[in-house]
């Protein structure tokens, strides 16, 4: 394993993965020139191994044949042998290196992977939601809604940007409103907390819903996010209506506290496939009202910009910028790059 803490560039042609609890994408950017050959984006419950997946869906339709792999996983990297946390696979990097010919493999998370996108997408895949300035050259902050709930900051300093990976999906959250303290008795929890990636996930989806019924009196329809998110979207559905309005404010706290955190100037950024969604639920006013609801500081929160990534590959996007320009990012590789 190498113990170099600089950014040094990978060898072309590079794969590039994003490696989600559900989905996973490639592409293969074989100069710093050239625009990536993508790939089709998979299940992660169709193949057996993230080897299996590589093999089948890259190198068996493609003559080019990448020396290096960066890739972005659902899951803290520590040591040889990385679980996913929302999946079965295990990332070997030692294996891929020894039986599919890579040279260099350097793993991130995920979340560092959509705060190196936030630093260098264009405008045209940000849609503003609500009020607040422009972003400034200064912090940001990334939320992902999707199987769990990703959380990242990215830092500007010394004409560098730092993606900083963390666990905060997993901060508890708790009810301020009188609807609040009747549903959330009834949500689900881990071992006795309400956390945010309970709520704010596709689970979280059905959380809300059931406890919404429960508080309600009424048996829950749907056991679907999708079709959650759906019947709210048209207006069908009651209970399904008040989930995505409680699912916009609980977001909306959530990403206000993390702008806080990081005194995210630079803006918040909500990337994943559930806020792509329910873009319509998000400009409503629940999300940018308990976005700014944050006395003493209600009056900072109102001036910075919150945005929904539309992006289709958003993370494989910010692994192509690193890939391109690995000095124009702070990214430590100690621990997470192994070599030939």
């Amino acid at each position: 394993m190498a113990d170099s803490m600089k950014t040094d560039k990978l060898p072309f042609p590079i794969l590039i993965g994003d490696i989600g609890g559900t989905n996973a994408r490639f592409s293969v950017l074989t100069d710093a020139d050239a625009e990536p050959i993508p790939f089709p984006n998979i299940r992660t419950a169709d193949y057996p191994t993230i080897d299996a997946a590589i093999q089948n869906v890259v190198l068996a339709s493609t003559s080019v044949r990448p020396r290096s792999a960066i890739l972005a996983v659902a899951a803290p990297v520590d040591g040889d042998e990385i679980d996913l946390t929302n999946c079965d696979w295990v990332v070997r990097p030692k294996g891929m290196i020894a039986e599919l010919g890579f040279d260099d493999v350097l793993v991130v998370n995920d979340f560092e992977a959509q705060a190196l996108a936030v630093a260098a997408l264009p405008r045209d895949f940000l849609d503003k939601l609500g009020r607040g300035g422009e972003p400034q050259l200064a912090s940001r902050v990334v939320l992902g809604p999707g199987t769990g709930l990703g959380v990242a900051g990215l830092v500007h300093a010394r004409e560098i940007w730092f993606p900083v990976p963390g666990e905060g999906g997993h901060v508890d959250v708790g009810p301020r409103s009188d609807r609040d303290f009747e549903v959330f008795p009834h949500l689900k929890r881990i071992e006795g907390r309400v956390s945010a990636e309970e709520i704010l996930s596709g689970r979280g989806v059905i959380n809300i819903y059931q406890a919404v019924c429960k508080a309600d009196g009424v048996q829950p329809s749907f056991s679907d996010p999708a079709d959650v998110t759906a019947r709210g979207l048209d207006g069908s559905n009651p209970q399904a209506v008040e989930t995505l309005s409680l699912f916009a404010t609980y977001l909306g706290r959530v990403a206000g506290d993390m702008a806080l955190i990081f005194m995210a100037r630079g803006g918040v950024y909500l990337a994943g496939g559930i806020s792509q969604k329910i873009i319509p639920a998000l400009k409503k006013p629940e999300f940018r009202a308990a976005f700014e609801d944050k006395a003493p500081h209600s009056e900072l929160l109102s001036t910075i910009p919150t945005f929904v990534v539309t992006h289709p590959q958003a993370a494989l996007a910010g692994l192509a910028s690193f890939a391109r320009a690995p000095s124009a990012y702070g990214i430590a590789t100690d621990g997470r790059r192994w070599l030939r």
